[in-house]
């Protein structure tokens, strides 16, 4: 999914302080930060995005470590979104990158990886890759070795629901299996309400996170894994077919009314249809429940939104625990930085990132660390409900896999967009979508 940038990387002004960036938990073991013994020799450089928590976190981190390390210092710039991508691409490829590399790990990792770019991380962080949700900490690894680990909050998918209009449908329960959803979409049309999901058609991405789960569900990750080996007709698996056979039969259905290919996710319009009872469901990431807070706080004080892990599908492979979205935003360390620098930027990562400060300052801006030892804070924060069950979540997930169009390359991503947005509008069968990705390289 590629969600906008600020919504799908980092959540920016209120949104991200008073929301939530999901996903977290930690394990055992919280070094203080200063623990250890000083670095010396050369100080290392570091590169993030600009806004939201995210950005207040790392400066308040790299503080602390400069602090405590006067002779090996961290001097750190921060970029807007696409401003960063082309800078960051041109400079890992002239061998000029910062000692930390921000990403999203996925493709471009890979690609890192393949060119040398960045340093095998595998058995040098044993402080804290202990701490961290394995699901997430799999992201950052490429053919079983460790080269990223997360720096901030996963952003796993929900499906949201305004209780209010399932009450007034006759629907008892969120729906657990697809059948139970087509019956939701039918009661709820039947009640009356015309947009039984919302979706923003217009803005593409969103209809990512339809397919991403049901092909899970029915093929499990190992279907989707397939194509991000590159491996022969992999795009030929009967669970993408299958999966679009359903996103079909939820259109027709009426499942997302006759107006989703107008409704834009940047502006928050698929998240305004469920709060002003427009629409019963909602299948986004966890960063628009900031959008929730920040538009229709009384919504939510009045306990009338729901969310729920996105449904099983009857005799499929996949478990009905695995999630998608973002799993997190990851740093990497760059091989044509000195060994000096290098050695300093390890000993940052294993001693500094999400220790008590860390995990309090993601936190405070509405953020969960993905560390296995966040339960208790989050329990203690003003957004428990939600940010608890967003924890639940992606720490009991078997796989939490990284939006395709993030996951794969920009060729076959944008590829990938256009041909899902040909399915959902009627022009292309979900054979034809098979058969057009197949044909991508």
């Amino acid at each position: 999914m590629t969600f906008t940038t600020t919504r799908r990387t980092l959540l920016t002004g209120a949104a991200s302080a008073a929301a939530l960036a999901l996903a977290g938990c930690s394990t055992g073991a919280k070094p203080t930060g200063t623990a250890g013994a000083t670095a010396t020799g050369a100080g290392f450089t570091a590169w993030g995005l600009t806004g939201g928590t995210s950005e207040t976190t790392f400066r308040a981190s790299f503080a602390e470590w400069n602090t405590a390390n006067p002779n090996a210092q961290v001097k750190a710039e921060f970029f807007a979104n696409d401003a960063f991508k082309e800078k960051i691409r041109t400079a890992v490829g002239s061998g000029n990158a910062p000692t930390l590399i921000y990403s999203w790990a996925g493709g471009t990792l890979r690609d890192y990886v393949a060119n040398n770019k960045v340093v095998d991380l595998t058995g040098k962080l044993t402080t804290l890759e202990p701490r961290l949700v394995t699901s997430v900490l799999d992201t950052g690894k490429v053919n079983g070795k460790l080269y990223a680990v997360p720096n901030n909050n996963a952003q796993p998918v929900i499906l949201y629901y305004n209780k209010d209009l399932f009450t007034k449908a006759g629907i008892a329960a969120v729906p657990q299996t697809f059948d139970e959803l087509l019956d939701a979409v039918a009661k709820l049309k039947a009640s009356g309400v015309t947009t039984p999901i919302a979706l923003a058609g217009q803005s593409v991405w969103p209809e990512l996170m339809w397919i991403e789960y049901l092909a899970d569900r029915i093929g499990g990750p190992e279907a989707f894994n397939a194509v991000v080996d590159g491996k022969a007709d992999a795009w030929k698996n009967t669970a993408f077919v299958d999966a679009l056979t359903k996103i079909k039969q939820l259109v027709d259905a009426g499942a997302f009314g006759d107006k989703f290919g107008s409704v834009t996710a940047d502006s928050g319009a698929d998240v305004a249809l469920i709060h002003t009872g427009k629409a019963g469901m909602l299948l986004q990431g966890a960063w628009v429940y900031g959008t929730f807070l920040t538009d229709a706080p009384d919504f939510l004080k009045a306990g009338k939104l729901g969310y729920a892990n996105f449904p099983s599908v009857s005799g499929g492979k996949g478990d009905a625990k695995n999630i998608v979205g973002n799993p997190a935003n990851f740093w990497s360390v760059s091989a044509t930085a000195s060994a000096e620098a290098q050695a300093s930027a390890i000993k940052y990562l294993n001693e500094f990132m999400f220790n008590d400060a860390y995990v309090d300052g993601l936190i405070k801006g509405g953020s969960v660390p993905v560390t296995n030892d966040a339960e208790a804070k989050i329990k203690a924060s003003d957004q428990a409900d939600f940010l608890g069950f967003a924890y639940g979540m992606v720490k009991a997930a078997p796989n939490f896999q990284l939006s395709w169009d993030q996951a794969l390359s920009a060729t076959a991503a944008q590829a990938l967009l256009t041909n899902l947005s040909q399915v959902f509008l009627g022009s292309k069968t979900p054979q034809q979508f098979a058969d057009a990705m197949a044909a991508v390289k």
